[in-house]
């Protein structure tokens, strides 16, 4: 949100289609931003359950979410995911949280190649996701927008980009 909050206020309404148990999607209201909420399984969020491939028009042009990464990996997914996401829903912008390595299934050159990222957020320290330490993976953000073009700028993101980030994540900035 601190690093893509200008560009996000260009929507109406941010779309979380894989808002689990709404942890982003409680960050991204609390930040201001209108949210639709929909996921495969009921998680208490409140979310609209319907299949992300079964939707043909997105609710929203804009998206914000932590994907299911073995829908958007290589191995099982193809990249599914992100393929439907850009091709068939046709969305304008999307930032997905996807593991530093996601890039380097040489099976995803395809798809990069077809829909390179506008920018890259490379996060510099790790999630922890299940509440019992430190993941073993290291994140970022892959944000797709097609009122960009160029090449993908790549930048980092350190804690102290968001005050709030120690906070979430435990420990110092």
């Amino acid at each position: 949100i601190s690093a893509e909050g200008r560009r996000l206020r260009n929507f109406p309404t941010i779309w979380e289609p894989a808002a689990g148990d709404g942890a982003m999607v409680h960050e991204l209201r609390a930040a201001g931003y209108d949210v639709y909420a929909s996921d495969l399984i009921d998680r208490g969020c409140g979310a609209v359950i319907r299949d992300f491939y079964d939707w043909s028009t997105p609710p929203s042009p804009a998206i914000v979410t932590n994907p299911p990464f073995c829908e958007c990996n290589f191995r099982d997914g193809n990249g599914r995911w992100i393929w439907h996401a850009l091709d068939n829903l046709g969305v304008e912008y999307m930032a997905l949280l996807l593991s530093w390595s996601w890039p380097g299934a040489g099976g995803l050159a395809p798809l990069w190649a077809a829909h390179p990222p506008a920018r890259v957020y490379l996060m510099r320290w790790k999630i922890d996701f299940t509440g019992q330490g430190s993941s073993p993976m290291l994140n970022g953000w892959f944000v797709w927008d097609q009122a960009t073009s160029g090449e993908t700028v790549l930048r980092m993101l350190d804690r102290r980009d968001d005050g709030r980030q120690a906070e979430l994540f435990g420990g110092a900035p």
